[in-house]
């Protein structure tokens, strides 16, 4: 079972939600991974408005070879709102659910949203990496903020994505003529560690393993409902 610290309670306003993003930015760390991982997971949500409920699946990979070797899920109310800059509200109390099922230790989790690349610099995967204490990269198929030069069309290609004059993520592309995805290091990790991890994760399409399992995961699960 993961370990989990408890950071803060849920019940909160969105003006209190951006108040503690403010707070909890500073407890993030970028800087450069002190291990090779042997196990990357993957994070996802989906929700079901009409029944009010959250949907969260939870995946784990071995590390070079990405053989899945363990799934989780877990199913919660939908209870905070839709704002945009605070859908780590939402979702992280249902994510940690699932994380809590594994049994696998994750060195690395790739998470279907923002890291630093946020108004605030706490995307959801900065912000559950805080919960997490585990390394976290975000992998979002949309830009949130920020302004780039489009990179060029064959994988691997990047450019950075800034606000401002602040570097916050990377536009990468993970697949040849595709459109990029827009990566950003969340927590316990560096900028080039969150390129390397994501490329090395992606295999023939244009969302690295971790990720598009757990979006196909939890998808089934909430169809199933």
């Amino acid at each position: 079972m993961a370990d989990v610290e408890i950071l803060h309670n849920w019940n909160l306003s969105p003006a209190k939600a951006r108040q503690l993003q403010e707070k909890l930015r500073g407890r993030i760390s970028l800087h450069p991974m002190q291990k090779k991982p042997q196990f990357v997971g993957g994070l996802d949500c989906s929700l079901d408005k009409r029944k009010g409920r959250i949907f969260a699946a939870a995946v784990v990979f071995s590390f070079p070879e990405l053989e899945l070797l363990e799934t989780a899920a877990a199913e919660l109310p939908l209870v905070f709102p839709y704002v945009p800059g605070l859908l780590s509200f939402r979702e992280i109390p249902v994510c940690l659910e699932a994380v809590k099922k594994l049994q696998t230790p994750v060195d690395l989790w790739l998470i279907d949203g923002q890291g630093i690349a946020h108004p605030r610099r706490l995307g959801l995967a900065s912000h559950l990496g805080l919960f997490l204490n585990t390394p976290t990269l975000g992998c979002a198929k949309s830009r949130l903020i920020g302004t780039y030069d489009e990179p060029k069309p064959e994988k691997g290609s990047f450019s950075w994505l800034y606000d401002k004059d602040e570097k916050i993520g990377a536009v990468v592309r993970t697949r040849t003529g595709v459109k990029p995805l827009f990566i950003s290091p969340g927590h316990l990790c560096s900028f080039e560690d969150a390129i390397k991890y994501t490329l090395a994760c992606t295999t023939k399409y244009r969302l690295p393993e971790p990720t598009r399992t757990a979006h196909q995961t939890v998808g089934k699960i909430k169809a199933t409902d």
